[in-house]
């Protein structure tokens, strides 16, 4: 594709890279057939095709509207269309790219400001959140159903293991998860334990950078980054730690792009690398693990369905890893069509979209449910809780349900 950069932006760091992308866009239409927002709305510019056509126009001098903002704010990030893609076209780093030029030129309203300043300041503060978390609970009667889906019940987190071993890794201690779901955590540190790996958490790290980057705040995000790789680093730097493991997917797709998003940060780009290079997400550390390992697989089968969720297939590029280790230990899968399709959480996505997020999440679980499974597994908490909300069939992290397994 051709472009001619407007001079504000056409020599920054931004805009070479939105220029490269653009050039790799031969607007061939493949990835209409896969956007769920196209799907759902038979707009092309609610389509990657026209949201790539409508951050050209604006990187080369087009004002944009409201209704452009809308388009770019009706992206779910799924990157399926990078899936898609035969021309490898970083979709994911454009439509960041576009949605912070808009973000300054377009006015929101208050409604909106107050919303995502909200959403930015609670969800990315755990503590704030837990007391949030604890107080909704108490009162989830009264609350609008919207937010009463987002408040599931939570399992209890059972005993972390105490036993030190000479492996060790570090464990991302997110925003979100350890209030919600806590058990996560809990049954991922005691899966690794049974493999002689030591689990460790530094108590300075914190929400991966997502929600800010996606909520008009990159700089927030970027603070976050440089938090995160202050506490990881002494143990980095000394070898203490083999790897960064992240049990949620989209926080994974998020660290593993750390070295990009600092690229350009002197102080932090190197160590961002670094830490970008050693983080791995669960389904990408455990199942070699698990097939070196002795552990004793269970005789009694169960029939599970698996949602992959978008930053694990699309974002990271992982598929098949965690269907595997279900079956060697045990689990019927079954079939669900269309799999490669978005369920709708996308972060806070299902908050600021809830129309759109709710017919993703009923053909979600349509598919997921077409093969009348006993529980459905997943990889992402948004994923874990988005889905819960709409079906009694229980909806839960791989990680505990190969923890229970194993026990």
């Amino acid at each position: 594709m051709e472009t001619r950069l407007a001079a504000w932006i056409a020599d920054t760091a931004a805009g070479r890279e939105a220029d490269a992308i653009l050039r790799s866009c031969v607007h061939c239409g493949f990835c209409l057939a896969t956007c769920p927002t196209y799907q759902l709305l038979g707009d092309e510019l609610d389509s990657p095709r026209g949201r790539i056509y409508q951050i050209k126009q604006v990187l080369e001098g087009a004002e944009p509207t409201r209704a452009t903002q809308l388009h770019l704010d009706r992206c779910l990030t799924c990157r399926n269309c990078e899936s898609t893609c035969p021309s490898g076209v970083q979709y994911g780093h454009l439509v960041d790219i576009g949605r912070e030029v808009v973000a300054q030129r377009v006015h929101r309203s208050y409604r909106d400001r107050l919303l995502r300043w909200l959403l930015r300041e609670t969800l990315t503060r755990p503590r704030l959140f837990a007391v949030g978390v604890r107080l909704g609970r108490s009162v989830a009667r009264l609350l609008p159903r919207a937010l009463r889906d987002k408040l599931p019940v939570s399992p209890a987190a059972g005993r972390w293991p105490t036993r030190s071993h000479s492996r060790k890794v570090l464990l991302l201690k997110g925003c979100v998860q350890p209030s919600l779901l806590p058990a996560i955590d809990a049954a991922t540190a005691r899966v690794l334990d049974a493999l002689g790996i030591q689990v460790l958490v530094s108590g300075g790290s914190g929400c991966c950078g997502a929600i800010r980057q996606h909520l008009d705040d990159q700089g927030g995000a970027l603070g976050n980054l440089r938090r995160n790789i202050d506490a990881w680093w002494p143990y980095v730097e000394s070898g203490q730690v083999e790897a960064i493991i992240i049990n949620a997917s989209g926080c994974s797709a998020m660290v593993k792009d750390y070295g990009h998003l600092l690229r350009n940060d002197a102080a932090y780009a190197e160590k961002a690398q670094r830490i970008a290079g050693i983080a791995r997400d669960l389904a990408e550390f455990l199942p070699a693990e698990l097939a070196r390992s002795s552990l004793p697989r269970p005789r009694t089968p169960a029939r599970v369905a698996f949602h992959p969720p978008c930053t694990l297939q699309h974002g990271l590029k992982v598929r098949g890893a965690v269907e595997g280790v279900l079956r060697g230990w045990g689990a019927e899968l079954a079939p669900v069509p269309d799999s490669h399709l978005c369920c709708g959480s996308a972060g806070t996505y299902s908050l600021l979209q809830p129309e759109l997020s709710g017919q993703l999440r009923a053909a979600k679980l349509n598919a997921l449910q077409s093969g009348a499974p006993e529980v459905i597994l997943s990889a992402n908490v948004g994923c874990i809780t988005h889905l819960q909300s709409g079906t009694r069939t229980p909806v839960r992290h791989w990680i505990e349900w190969l923890d229970e397994h194993l026990a």
